[in-house]
């Protein structure tokens, strides 16, 4: 048990920490010094300071809104390579920051257990942002070289004043997005003859498939304390808060690995389509 008088740094302030570090290479060290720490039993539990509206952001790149980015071009030109990687990684570094959010907002209210399992999805996000930063670097380019959009953090924004909600749009919404799109994106790389490209995306998606199953399981026990069923209460949230982003195709097995109901997305999506 831990007490007032507990001299270990408390857990909320080192997660408010890391959010707000801005340069990149400094978050990737701060995210996995917090999950570590927590892990070892460096940090107490105590939730003494708000987590920041926004995280630290570095200079560049450059946020736009979705609908002013820049086109990323087809084809296996260098930039549209370079593209392809720095929307990724992008991605990758916004979500450490949801993830540290996540545990430091609303884990006082849910439990040790739910801040283990989203400190240890901020320490994979930093490591897939370190090693995408890193074969970047191999092709001359880096973070920060092209504008990226800022539609991701919004859902955060969102959602700020109800676990279930952030758990409903963001592992099972956000996350589940990337379930249906790296595969394509792998073969797409494979194809190219990036191998070193190939194996970062599959192990990106082995680890999304854990977070996304993180999200579910937690959303799921939030509800049944609740009183309320899963299932309805994600497809309401979700309409809620998340305009026509359901849409197939679906990665199904990816999916069902995750704990994500079928009928539930499939529904979802049949009522973005008719609506």
């Amino acid at each position: 048990m831990h007490t007032d008088t507990d001299p270990r740094p408390s857990l909320a302030a080192a997660i408010r920490a890391a959010l707000l570090t801005a340069d990149p290479r400094a978050k990737v060290m701060a995210t996995r010094a917090v999950a570590r720490d927590w892990r070892l039993g460096r940090l107490a539990w105590r939730f003494d300071v708000a987590m920041p509206d926004r995280p630290a952001r570095p200079d560049r790149p450059e946020l736009l809104a979705p609908k002013h980015m820049p086109k990323r071009g087809r084809g296996g030109s260098e930039r549209a390579r370079i593209a392809l990687w720095h929307a990724i990684a992008h991605i990758e570094f916004v979500a450490i920051d949801l993830a540290l959010d996540m545990a430091g907002r609303f884990g006082a209210e849910m439990g040790p257990d739910f801040v283990t399992d989203f400190l240890s999805v901020a320490a994979d996000e930093a490591m897939h942002y370190a090693i995408i930063a890193r074969h970047m670097a191999g092709m001359g380019a880096a973070y920060g070289d092209l504008p990226a959009h800022d539609g991701l953090w919004q859902a955060a924004e969102a959602t700020t004043h109800d676990v279930a909600a952030r758990l409903a749009v963001v592992p099972m919404v956000l996350e589940a997005r990337g379930l249906d799109v790296t595969p394509a994106t792998l073969e797409r790389v494979r194809a190219s003859g990036d191998a070193t490209g190939a194996r970062i995306l599959s192990r990106i998606l082995a680890d999304e498939i854990r977070h996304v199953r993180f999200g579910s399981l937690h959303f799921s026990d939030n509800c049944k304390k609740r009183g309320i069923p899963p299932d309805s209460a994600w497809m309401e949230l979700v309409s809620t808060y998340v305009s026509g982003a359901v849409k197939p195709p679906f990665n199904d097995s990816a999916r069902e690995a995750a704990g994500l109901s079928r009928e539930c997305y499939s529904a979802l999506a049949s009522a973005n389509n008719h609506g």
